[in-house]
């Protein structure tokens, strides 16, 4: 499973991600990162949980 939380601040992304992170075994994978493939001003973080399912913050906000 895949679950996306948008947010409306990048910095809530990298909240979420040393909240998160800080939690999770080393195995978890967090990941945060721009990812212009996406278009131009995505910016999100991931985890996974201890069943594997990835959790996720967005943000769509250039500015953000």
């Amino acid at each position: 499973m895949h679950a996306a939380f948008k947010v409306d601040s990048r910095a809530k992304v990298d909240a979420f991600h040393k909240a998160r992170a800080s939690r999770a075994a080393a195995a978890t994978k967090a990941r945060r990162a721009a990812r212009a493939q996406y278009h131009p001003n995505y910016y999100g973080a991931y985890v996974r949980d201890p069943d594997g399912n990835k959790l996720q913050a967005v943000c769509h906000r250039k500015d953000g």
